[in-house]
């Protein structure tokens, strides 16, 4: 991901979120060096994923594929990308959260090897108030094989 895709990501965050990001934050996570990465055919972004990493463990901070690429894989593929890339960095433990509402996510990090691991109250923005956040995490003492091809 470089400054030059904040464009198609804007257009594409703002399609999948009530709530979404700003254009700042994104250019925040470029700045101090997050992984950042995007997935383009034929020079249109279908796929875009924010990961923190540190202290041995990773962040996943956003992954959004574009609706019209949904249920192709791409997720799988953009989520197992920032898998591979945080075992590279000697990470132990990947943490996300999600919102319980949103199943087909939860089910794309359950097949990849997340669990549940808390709640976080309260933690989305919401239409009627917030949402709470399910906290996921996969840690690669448990499941190294599949990210080592």
């Amino acid at each position: 991901m470089s400054g030059a895709d904040l464009t198609a990501i804007m257009a594409l965050e703002e399609a999948a979120y009530e709530f979404p990001w700003s254009r700042a934050i994104f250019h925040d996570c470029l700045n101090v060096g997050y992984a950042c990465w995007v997935y383009e055919t034929a020079g249109v972004v279908e796929a875009y994923g924010v990961m923190s990493l540190g202290a041995g463990e990773a962040h996943i901070l956003t992954l959004v594929v574009s609706e019209p690429s949904r249920g192709q894989g791409l997720g799988k593929m953009m989520l197992s990308h920032l898998m591979i890339v945080a075992k590279q960095f000697h990470v132990h433990t990947v943490l996300l959260e999600v919102r319980p509402s949103n199943h087909a996510a939860i089910s794309l990090y359950q097949q990849l090897g997340f669990n549940e691991i808390g709640l976080r109250p309260n933690y989305y923005p919401a239409r009627h108030g917030r949402e709470d956040a399910l906290m996921m995490a996969f840690c690669f003492a448990d499941s190294l094989d599949q990210f080592m091809h």
